[in-house]
């Protein structure tokens, strides 16, 4: 039943900006952390960024400092502002969250299906 899904995905130039979005759905009690990770071809999925319900966020340090995570807890919607964007940066970036379901007994773990950023000129 949830859901996450991610948007905003796309073709960029280098130094550019980007904005990604995640919407959760579903039957969802609360969410704990949401976050961002990212693969790029022939590599292992990493951390982009995450941030906690009060909004305590975290950054993977090949992006510190050139992206921004933030979160609607209202609308249960994250999102990943993208600056200064590198060819380096291109790969799937994947919604993840860590969210109680209704009936549920305890949190776990949803991923979105994943939206492609390729920055290239």
């Amino acid at each position: 039943q949830v859901q996450l899904v991610e948007s905003g995905g796309g073709l960029v130039q280098p130094g550019g900006s980007l904005r990604l979005s995640c919407a959760a759905s579903g039957s969802i009690f609360s969410i704990n952390t949401m976050g961002w990770y990212r693969q790029a071809p022939g590599k292992e999925r990493e951390l982009v960024a995450d941030i906690t319900s009060g909004g305590m966020t975290n950054y993977g340090d090949s992006v510190k400092g050139r992206f921004t995570i933030s979160r609607d807890n209202a609308k249960k919607t994250v999102y990943l502002q993208m600056t200064s964007l590198k060819p380096e940066d291109t790969a799937v970036y994947y919604c993840n969250a860590n969210l109680l379901p209704v009936r549920a007994i305890r949190y776990m773990e949803y991923w979105g299906k994943g939206t492609l950023v390729t920055v290239s000129s």
